[in-house]
């Protein structure tokens, strides 16, 4: 059954053999490789994955088979490539709207779980790592309290909270627009809100990143970072405590300079400033822009 115009290896044929070849030990590494990179070509891959028989248990028997080389930390890079592989079609199955809400009454995301709780820094823990916080944030991608309430269940923010802290900044940049998503959804704003504790355990982390980043700038990460001040600050709580403690560095003109050429992150930050009453900090070019908006502006979702 191939697809027209997609025959021999390219086509769909070639890969339900691949997904077959999933079930057998001595075929799966390769099928691993050779789906990871067909994914995108196969948009129907996630239901195939998911209602062929066998075929997320060989997955989950991937990424079990490397628990014991998490602690002490032995992964090798081979292993690490390997069971990253297999995380890529799980991403494909989070992503796929016919297949998320199966993936999470399933609980598969628990089993990424160990991986993020690991902190040796070097190369297979960090790509194992980055490739689990993909599946979590194709979980994310889509606005769906349904997504938000199933990780707020689970220890998901302390573990983007370690990432945040310890991890390379791609895997920063990843964990911290998971934790931007999560609040973006009321569920995940009340949540984060509601005792002190939690308020400060985000705050906290947000602002070592922004003292990181004094040292080496990322305007990636930086984006991102604001966003999540620029949300807990629409809680009128979390906008209180942000009156004493949103760090400096966002109230100094040398230190945003790096976004002058990204206009919407330049609009969040002032929209920032404005709601915890840090006005006379704003550039006078920003506060041009805000009084020509009327006062205020509000911030899109993503």
């Amino acid at each position: 059954r191939g697809m027209p115009g997609q025959p021999g290896p390219q086509g769909a044929g070639a890969v339900e053999q691949l997904v077959l070849e999933l079930k057998d030990p001595a075929t799966r590494e390769n099928a691993l490789l050779e789906l990871s990179k067909k994914r995108e070509a196969f948009p129907e891959l996630a239901p195939f994955l998911w209602h062929s028989f066998g075929t997320i248990s060989a997955l989950l028997q991937e990424i079990t088979a490397i628990y014991p080389y998490l602690s002490p930390p032995t992964l090798t890079a081979s292993s690490s490539n390997r069971v990253c592989n297999a995380l890529a079609l799980l991403q494909c199955v989070a992503s796929h709207p016919e297949t998320r809400t199966l993936f999470l009454q399933a609980h598969v995301p628990l089993f990424l779980y160990p991986f993020l709780n690991t902190v040796s820094k070097t190369r297979p823990f960090e790509y194992l790592r980055l490739t689990s916080l993909g599946v979590i944030g194709a979980l994310v991608k889509v606005d769906d309290t349904e997504v938000i309430n199933f990780l707020l269940s689970t220890e998901i923010i302390p573990l983007c909270l370690r990432t945040m802290e310890m991890g390379s900044e791609l895997s920063k940049t990843v964990a911290t627009f998971i934790v931007q998503k999560i609040l973006l959804d009321d569920v995940g704003l009340n949540y984060i809100c509601a005792t002190a504790e939690r308020f400060f355990a985000v705050g906290a982390v947000l602002g070592s990143m922004i003292s990181m980043l004094t040292e080496q700038v990322s305007v990636r990460l930086l984006k991102h970072i604001i966003r999540c001040y620029l949300r807990l600050s629409d809680n009128p709580r979390a906008r209180e405590a942000l009156r004493q403690c949103l760090p400096e560095q966002l109230r100094d003109p040398n230190f945003t300079a790096c976004l002058k050429d990204d206009v919407t992150t330049r609009r969040w930050l002032a929209q920032l400033l404005i709601n915890v009453g840090h006005t006379n900090s704003l550039p006078p070019s920003l506060l041009q822009e805000v009084r020509q908006d009327g006062g205020s502006f509000s911030a899109p979702s993503q």
